[in-house]
Formats: structure tokens, sequence, C-alpha cells
């Protein structure tokens, strides 16, 4: 049975539709909530992969979360060993800067359905070969990443350039939430924190615009979730190629 360790930061981040096809696959899935437990030292050692999920923090406030340095050095473990590793949203955001690259503030806040496109590279990759073209993908970021050095850049959006990259044949940053059903949608439009973040918005993106659109492109969504996630899981069973980790 494969051993997956899970960093999760807060409740309603979960692996959502992707957590069935873990389970269906005879994944063992172990999370780690620093939003709990910020002062765990997870020992990545012990298992076969490893998945980042989002956030509200930033990486610019690693001072008031010490644990996204330490999820930066776990991440760094995980590529020495060359496990699976996917990050979604602030996930991807570790990835990146675990391999020195910059992290910095969106020109513009997605939150909502956005036009997601696979770049040139992006339509050959295993993962991103399953894109009709450009698709509709729910985004909930303020952050974004530059793409890392020897990595390789997979989508783009017309407002966040950098929307998910690949890093040797087994790490994969997404900067979207493919993750996403209907409910989870609902529930994070029900938090508190998140509600006080679209009020703050209106009248440009709002919780009624962002169900309406839901009901349009949930499903298509969730089939192309159900694709790329179901291709991660396979990263389990392929041979690993050697990668080095770049230099500071």
């Amino acid at each position: 049975m494969k051993r997956l360790l899970v960093f999760q930061h807060v409740p309603h981040e979960i692996l959502g539709t992707f957590n069935p096809q873990l389970k269906e696959a005879g994944f063992r899935i172990r999370y780690i909530n620093f939003g709990r437990t910020p002062e765990a030292q997870p020992n990545v050692e012990k298992y076969d992969g490893l998945i980042v999920l989002g956030g509200p923090m930033c990486l610019s406030q690693r001072e008031n979360y010490p644990h996204l340095e330490t999820e930066i050095a776990a991440i760094r473990t995980a590529m020495d060993r060359q496990m699976p590793i996917l990050g979604i949203c602030l996930g991807a955001q570790l990835i990146a800067a675990a391999l020195h690259a910059q992290v910095r503030r969106s020109p513009v806040k997605e939150i909502g359905w956005y036009d997601v496109s696979p770049t040139t590279e992006g339509q050959s990759d295993p993962l991103f070969r399953f894109f009709q073209g450009t698709e509709k993908i729910f985004q909930w970021h303020g952050d974004t990443f530059e793409i890392p050095h020897d990595a390789v850049h997979l989508a783009s959006s017309p407002d966040c350039t950098n929307q998910a990259f690949r890093y040797g044949d087994r790490v994969y940053g997404l900067q979207f939430h493919l993750e996403v059903d209907a409910a989870l949608i609902e529930r994070w439009l029900k938090t508190p924190a998140h509600i006080r973040e679209l009020e703050d918005l209106e009248p440009d993106i709002t919780a009624d615009g962002i169900r309406a659109d839901t009901v349009d492109y949930i499903g298509p969504s969730m089939r192309l979730g159900e694709q790329l996630f179901g291709e991660f899981i396979r990263l389990f069973s392929t041979r690993v190629r050697r990668s080095s980790l770049p230099s500071r």
C-alpha cells in the first residue's frame, strides 16, 4: 500500500474530489495540519509521495508562519528522494520557493472561474494533455510564482501568466483548483475570511456570480480533474529519472 503525506493549512482546503481517487487506488493518506500543529516536523522519508494543499497565508508572511520554512525543507527532501509531489495554489508556491523561484503578489486577484490554457509544452505533458484547449478553471489566489529554473511552464491565464509547471518528471505545481466540486466551492463562499475578502472585491467579483458560473463550469472541471489526478497517481508506478535541484 502506497503511503501519501498531505500538508494541510486550513480546514476548508482539502483534497476534495482527489480524495476518493486516491482511496480507490489504495493509498494510505496521512495529513499534517499545520494550522493545528504549526510546530510539526514531518519526516517525508516514510512516505511514497507528497501533496501540499492551499491556504490563505503568503510566502511573504514566513515570520508569522514559520512552518512555511519547514514545508519548503520537507519539499526539498521529497525532491531529493524523487517522490511524486503535487502542489495546489499555496502548495505550488511552496514548491516554487523550494526551487528558489520568486513568489510575489499577482497583478490581479483571481477568485472564481477563469480561462486557463496549456502552453505548447503543456499540450504534450502527461497530465495536461487532457486539456481541450482553453478550459474554465476555479481559482482563489492573490499571489503568483515565477517558473523555477529548469522547470517546464505548462499553463497560463490572461491575467496570471504562470498557472502551472512541472519540475523533472514527478513534481507538479498548480495555481488553480481542479479538486473542487460544487459543495466545496459553497463551503469556501461561506467561510468568514472569504466572505470578507469578497466584500472588498464587490461589485467586480461576487459570491452569487461565482455560484452562477459554478453551475455552468463545474461538470467539465471535475471531469478534467479526474483525468489529471488519475495521471498523477500513475506517477507512483513509473520509473524514476534522476534530476538535480537548482542551486541558489
